[in-house]
């Protein structure tokens, strides 16, 4: 074995010195969610917030989920938005980013420069809210959650610079063995295509899982809220409720505010913070789409 010189030995060194530092720096912000939800809320009144609990206290858990079933409704909508959602625009943005590989398809170049024009023109929000819910009839259902956000242009784009990157070789010898662009598409190119097809997902569940946007846009039943757009309705309440000068805020004084907040942030990040780890060693792969050629 090649024994490290000096100079390596120092680099080394620098560089595991680096990604511990990188690593506290990146720990730190969660620590801090984490301590100040389970913190007093007076005491984060008069010291701030603090990367270590003082005062434990689960006032915060149990405003938040102390509204029951609400939460739970919640959970279970974004839960099924986030699994339908995603493997709907990976089944959609799959097919579309491999038919567009396809050099020999004639109409390949045009519908890619359509795909990428709309990352920079849109028909703007008005336009859109008509066509969703006058002529899609996207409105009040879990639809409304999950087709506005099917097929994300950037995500088709880099999908699709992944599978050409492809030997085509391999798909003319499938053809030559009698595969169909199914076989191509679902046994050559998927299983080829696992780094992307992984990033990709994360992408999307991503998204559907923070979202909240279309659930302000077009959900006007409470038991179809996703669970961002309620908490984000639980923290505004809170904090008009602390900040009128009604009497209402007396009663208000006592809710936890920051802690809700934070406790919030806590229930919402753990499920997909979770998913991570199952994605994580096709991630960075799937990033370097398009950096190393030959």
């Amino acid at each position: 074995m090649k024994t490290k010189s000096a100079s390596d030995k120092i680099i080394s060194a620098f560089a595991y010195i680096y990604m511990i530092l990188f690593v506290i720096v990146a720990i730190i912000p969660f620590m801090t969610i984490i301590s100040t939800s389970i913190t007093d809320e007076q005491y984060i009144r008069a010291n701030g917030f603090d990367i270590f609990p003082h005062e434990v206290t689960w006032a915060a858990y149990k405003y938040v989920l102390g509204r029951g079933s609400t939460i739970l409704d919640a959970y279970q909508v974004t839960t099924f938005v986030t699994v339908v959602g995603t493997l709907f625009s990976m089944l959609i943005t799959t097919m579309m980013a491999f038919a567009l590989s396809r050099k020999e398809w004639k109409m390949a170049v045009p519908i890619s420069f359509l795909v990428y024009f709309t990352m920079l023109f849109n028909g703007g929000l008005v336009p859109w809210y008509i066509i969703t819910t006058k002529y899609l009839g996207l409105h009040d259902s879990l639809l409304a959650l999950i087709i506005p956000y099917t097929i994300n242009a950037f995500n088709l784009l880099v999908l699709r610079s992944f599978i050409s990157g492809i030997d085509n070789s391999i798909f003319e010898a499938a053809k030559i063995d009698g595969a169909n662009e199914f076989q191509l598409l679902f046994r050559i190119a998927l299983p080829l295509a696992l780094p992307g097809l992984a990033t990709i997902c994360l992408f999307y569940a991503i998204s559907y899982w923070n979202d909240w946007w279309l659930g302000l846009m077009l959900i006007n039943e409470r038991e179809l809220y996703p669970l961002q757009l309620l908490i984000r309705a639980i923290t505004s309440n809170i904090s008009y409720a602390t900040s009128s000068g009604s009497n209402s805020s007396i009663a208000a004084a006592s809710i936890p505010e920051e802690g809700v907040k934070m406790a919030t942030t806590v229930l919402t990040i753990g499920p997909i913070i979770l998913l991570y780890p199952f994605l994580q060693r096709y991630f960075v792969k799937g990033l370097t789409i398009g950096s190393v050629k030959g």
